[in-house]
């Protein structure tokens, strides 16, 4: 098992920036391709950014692409996603998710999952 916990989530400012941290526990998820997702009221599960166990391939959306930053520690199991330059549709609950193989965008590719932490983003 594998227990992910997000934190970093609040209340920023059209162009400012947050950076978000998921803490993962459990078997060697230092093995683990971790990823990042976002919810909007409304909306479905979707699929921001991820990186593979060895932090050397990462895979972005297009609408994040060029502002956020997905990044890891395996001496903290902990991954971060540093958001730049938010703007109010940036709007959401993020996710982390955790899963033993990289390249996955789709949700239901994922067995781990935090309780999610919320970025507002205001104009």
């Amino acid at each position: 098992q594998v227990q992910v916990g997000e934190s970093g989530g609040g209340l920023v400012q059209a162009g400012g920036a947050r950076r978000l941290s998921c803490a993962a526990a459990g078997r060697a998820v230092s093995k683990d391709a971790m990823a990042w997702f976002r919810q909007a009221p409304g909306k479905e599960r979707q699929f921001v950014a991820s990186i593979s166990w060895s932090a050397s391939n990462t895979y972005y959306a297009d609408s994040v692409k060029g502002r956020f930053t997905i990044s890891r520690d395996n001496a903290k199991n902990t991954a971060y996603l540093q958001m730049n330059s938010l703007q109010p549709e940036d709007t959401a609950v993020y996710y982390c998710a955790a899963n033993s193989g990289y390249g996955y965008i789709q949700a239901a590719s994922y067995p781990y999952w935090g309780q999610g932490t919320q970025v507002t983003v205001s104009s």
